[in-house]
């Protein structure tokens, strides 16, 4: 048995709002599965219920192949998106404290090492950078050495390089065999760490498979984006989709494309052509763009 989490039919209500409707899929032992979408998606209330927090209206969320159970749990590491720490512990004895909570725990020098926590291990939490609080925050889901880890949207709010030191960390705990399930709406991090993907809309889901399976399945040849000022009134042979303050025009045949703006006179400064990435798969999809 491969599948360490497994959903199906989940519904979640909230009197008159159906915030996750009958969503349904597995994850396989190893892998990173990552939960996309935009804000007001039903992600995050997904994983809640995964997690054990929220009770489904309806549908079964089963964990190592059994019906979800306190046992179960145990094997379980959750990084929330936001974890109040205790007041005026340095971040050595916070990692003590919540080892505290459990009977199975990693080495405290070993998750040192993993997390890179080892520049301010002695430092007041509370002082910590937004990156230091976020491997901090890894670690304290590591702390019980769990085989499923979730991670809920944990690099919002980073700077750049700490987003990309963050996967470095999650890379490496992959390759302890961990399974993760992360939500994100940066479509460079999935691309980056998913090996499979759901992305989600208005509490369902609206497409799954691994990023290069789904970009194969959407689209051939490239995109072409322009300003969205540069098309205002123009009458043009081909769709566009509208994606904040450009337009996008999907083509396999970029010379004639090219050819055919210069012809209807629309200018060309700030053409790009690049090829398809998540965020225009989502775009596609849903008439939207994922946004932070």
């Amino acid at each position: 048995m491969n599948d360490l989490l497994s959903v199906h039919n989940l519904v979640k209500r909230y009197k008159q709002l159906t915030a996750v409707d009958g969503v349904s899929f597995s994850v396989t032992k190893g892998q990173c599965f990552g939960l996309l979408g935009p804000n007001g998606a039903g992600k995050t209330t997904t994983i809640e219920m995964m997690e054990g927090i929220s009770k489904p209206t309806s549908g079964e969320v089963r964990l190592f192949g059994e019906p979800a159970s306190r046992k179960a749990f145990e094997r379980v590491g959750i990084q929330f998106q936001n974890t109040a720490l205790q007041d005026y512990l340095t971040v050595a004895e916070t990692l003590k404290l919540f080892a505290a909570f459990y009977t199975k725990t990693i080495d405290q020098d070993e998750l040192t090492e993993l997390c890179s926590l080892g520049d301010f291990l002695h430092q007041d939490a509370r002082k910590l950078s937004g990156g230091q609080r976020q491997r901090l925050l890894l670690a304290l889901a590591l702390i019980n050495d769990p085989d499923l880890v979730f991670l809920d949207e944990p690099t919002t709010g980073l700077d750049p390089q700490s987003r990309r030191n963050f996967w470095e960390l999650v890379q490496a705990i992959k390759r302890r065999g961990k399974t993760i399930v992360l939500t994100t709406h940066y479509m460079d991090e999935a691309e980056t760490l998913c090996d499979d993907i759901a992305i989600m809309d208005q509490g369902r889901i609206v497409e799954r498979g691994s990023p290069s399976q789904l970009l194969e399945r959407h689209f051939e040849g490239v995109m072409v984006h322009l300003p969205a000022t540069a098309v205002e009134g123009k009458i043009l042979p081909f769709q566009m989709l509208a994606n904040r303050d450009r337009v996008e025009i999907q083509t396999t045949a970029v010379d004639a494309t090219v050819r055919q703006l210069a012809e209807a006179q629309v200018p060309l400064t700030g053409l790009q052509v690049k090829s398809p990435n998540l965020e225009d798969l989502f775009l596609k999809l849903t008439g939207h763009a994922l946004r932070a």
